[in-house]
C-alpha cells in the first residue's frame, strides 16, 4: 500500500525539469560548481580554531565597524537620490534624458580604480570642487567622508536602475485616478507610487549595500586605507592577504556572511508572501 501511494505521489509530483533539456541541465550544474566550489574552498581553508582571535583583533573590528557604518550611510543616500532620480529619468521627457541615464550608469561598466580617480579630481585636496572646499576647511579625501562618497558613486546606479525598472508606465493609471479626484502630488507619490516602487525598492537597496560594503577600489584610490578612518573591509583583507593569509580567509567569511544575512532577511518575506 505504501509503494503504492508512493508510486501515485510520484505520478502527480510536477517534474521541474520539464520542457528543459538535457544540456541546459547540466551546463546549470556547471554554473552552479562554478560559484559552490571557492566557498566551499574558503570552508576548507580556514583554521577554525583560530578564527576567534582572528576575527576579534582591533584592525579586524575597526574595520568591519568601519564598513557597515559607512555601507548603511551610502544606502541611505543612494535611497534619498536614487528615489528621484529614478522617478525624473523613467517618467519625463527632457533634452538630454539619454546622456543623463548613460552617466548615471558610468559607474557600472568602468572599473573602480577609475571612479576613485573621478572622485580625486572632483573632490580631492586638488581638484575642481576639493581644492574651493580646502579653502574653507572641508577637506573630504582621505577621510571617513570619503569612502562614504565612493560607496555612493558606484552604488547609486544599482539603486537608480532597479527602481527605474519598476516604473516606466506602470501605475501611472492609478496615479492620474488618486490625483483626478482631488489628491495632491505628494499625498499620490507617498500613498500609490511607492507602495508600487516597494519591490524595486527592497532589491535596489539589497544590491547597493552588497555593493558598498564589498566596495574597494574607488575607496582606495580616493579615501587612502587609514586604520579606524578609511580602512574598510576589503581593504583590510587585501592588506591581510600580504601578510596573514589566514586573517584573510576568515575576514572574508565574515563579510560573506554578513551579505548572505542581508540578502536573506531582504528576501525572506517576500518570497514567503508569494509562496
Amino acid at each position: 500500500m505504501t509503494t503504492k501511494r508512493v508510486a501515485a505521489w510520484s505520478r502527480r509530483r510536477p517534474n521541474l525539469a520539464a520542457g528543459i533539456p538535457g544540456v541546459a541541465v547540466a551546463m546549470a550544474l556547471v554554473a552552479a560548481a562554478f560559484f559552490g566550489i571557492p566557498f566551499i574552498a574558503l570552508l576548507v581553508d580556514i583554521t577554525w580554531s583560530e578564527l576567534p582571535e582572528l576575527l576579534t583583533s582591533r584592525s579586524a573590528l575597526d574595520a568591519l565597524w568601519l564598513s557597515l557604518r559607512t555601507a548603511v550611510a551610502a544606502t541611505l543616500i543612494c535611497i534619498a537620490l536614487g528615489i528621484p532620480l529614478a522617478l525624473v529619468l523613467a517618467r519625463t521627457e527632457f533634452p538630454g534624458r539619454t546622456l543623463t541615464r548613460s552617466i548615471v550608469l558610468v559607474p557600472l561598466v568602468i572599473p573602480p580604480v577609475v571612479a576613485g580617480i573621478i572622485l580625486t579630481e572632483a573632490f580631492g585636496r586638488r581638484g575642481l570642487l576639493g581644492e574651493q572646499l580646502s579653502a574653507f576647511g572641508l577637506d573630504i579625501s582621505f577621510t571617513t567622508a570619503a569612502v562614504v562618497m565612493a560607496q555612493t558613486f558606484v552604488s547609486l546606479p544599482f539603486m537608480v536602475t532597479s527602481l527605474e525598472s519598476h516604473l516606466g508606465s506602470s501605475g501611472q493609471h492609478y496615479e492620474r485616478t488618486a490625483q483626478s479626484l482631488g489628491a495632491s502630488k505628494w499625498r499620490t507619490f507617498t500613498t500609490i507610487t511607492l507602495p508600487l516602487l516597494r519591490p524595486g525598492l527592497i532589491s535596489g537597496t539589497v544590491l547597493t549595500f552588497a555593493r558598498a560594503l564589498g566596495e574597494f577600489g574607488a575607496t582606495i584610490t580616493f579615501a587612502g586605507s587609514l586604520q579606524g578612518t578609511t580602512r574598510t573591509m576589503p581593504l583590510e583583507i587585501y592588506l591581510a592577504r600580504e601578510t596573514d593569509p589566514d586573517a584573510a580567509v576568515a575576514l572574508s567569511l565574515v563579510l560573506i556572511l554578513v551579505a548572505v544575512a542581508v540578502i536573506a532577511v531582504a528576501y525572506f518575506r517576500p518570497a514567503t508572501n508569494q509562496s
